[in-house]
């Protein structure tokens, strides 16, 4: 099937049109300044009345006169519903994965929002916590004839326009990066978004082959309904092409079993040479490494930004 009718399943699957974007309504909170840089919390609407709280980092040599490329980093999964925004922004969690505040020391300016049932966006009723929250908003999309992919897609949209709305943003180099949940995010909106020039994913293609094989249980978003008759996740992932897209992957992550991953990029691999874009698309399998953000991958990250966003900038 060529991409082009896998793509129109792909969005029936999904639940089809995002409607059209209202205000963001944008409302800032406070600043808290850092070493370098400063940390906007702010919120702006995904849709009417669902606003989405979020860390815009600026840094110090940054201004609208002076304006820099922007990355969007979608924060991962690890059942830690507590933490969004907060862990990329590098003001909780794993050091490891503080990399909104690495890409900002670098000059970079990055926004930083919580996902649906994360951090801020969990269950305002209070009534359901955690993991059951995560499985109520999938359901509620479910008999809504859509998914919860669909939704963060559409959150993830507006995160686009929300930066293209800052002046400290240069509209044309805007990328994204996610770990883990955050990976499967970026694969999943870069067909969608392509304002979005650059791409990063860290340690997450799991393929439904394998997740069947190997009875995983796996995040939410990865689950879109009807897809598998006509494809698998890197059939969505090749639809990125021929934008500049980078993988990760430790050869021992149970969460994607190696041999998907190694026939999975050969899926990208492809379609990247159809479109005579071959050099856009890399990949790094890290030997003996599991489910992380090694040193190696986070300079693989950090040198695919500064190539395809920093480069030629005037």
């Amino acid at each position: 099937m060529p991409p082009t009718d896998f793509q129109k399943k792909l969005l029936q699957g999904l639940g089809g049109e995002w409607p059209e974007p209202p205000a963001l309504n944008v409302k800032h909170l406070e600043t808290i300044q850092k070493d370098g840089y400063r940390i906007e919390s702010l919120t702006y609407e995904a849709e009417p009345g669902d606003a989405i709280p979020a860390m815009l980092l600026i840094p110090d040599m940054v201004s609208p006169a002076h304006p820099a490329p922007a990355v969007a980093v979608w924060h991962q999964h690890a059942g830690q519903y507590h933490l969004g925004k907060s862990e990329p922004a590098g003001l909780a969690g794993n050091p490891m994965h503080h990399t909104g505040a690495a890409l900002a020391k670098e000059g970079f300016v990055v926004l930083c929002p919580d996902a649906l049932c994360f951090e801020e966006r969990q269950d305002s009723t209070g009534k359901l916590k955690a993991g059951k929250f995560e499985r109520f908003e999938f359901l509620r999309y479910i008999v809504a004839g859509k998914c919860m992919a669909w939704k963060n897609i559409l959150d993830m949209k507006r995160a686009i326009d929300y930066l293209q709305s800052r002046p400290e943003v240069v509209d044309e180099k805007i990328g994204c990066y996610g770990h883990s949940m955050g990976s499967t995010h970026t694969w999943l909106v870069g067909p969608w978004e392509p304002r979005i020039k650059c791409l990063v994913g860290n340690c997450c293609l799991p393929t439904y082959k394998g997740i069947h094989r190997e009875h995983m249980l796996h995040c939410f978003p990865n689950f879109i309904p009807g897809i598998y008759e006509y494809g698998d996740t890197p059939d969505i992932a090749a639809l990125i092409a021929p934008r500049p897209f980078h993988l990760n992957f430790g050869e021992r992550d149970g969460g994607s079993p190696i041999d998907e991953v190694r026939n999975g990029v050969k899926i990208i691999a492809n379609n990247y040479a159809a479109k005579h874009a071959e050099t856009n698309f890399t990949y790094y399998i890290e030997e003996g490494a599991g489910h992380v953000l090694s040193p190696i991958m986070w300079d693989k990250t950090l040198s695919h930004f500064k190539r395809h966003l920093l480069s030629q900038q005037s």
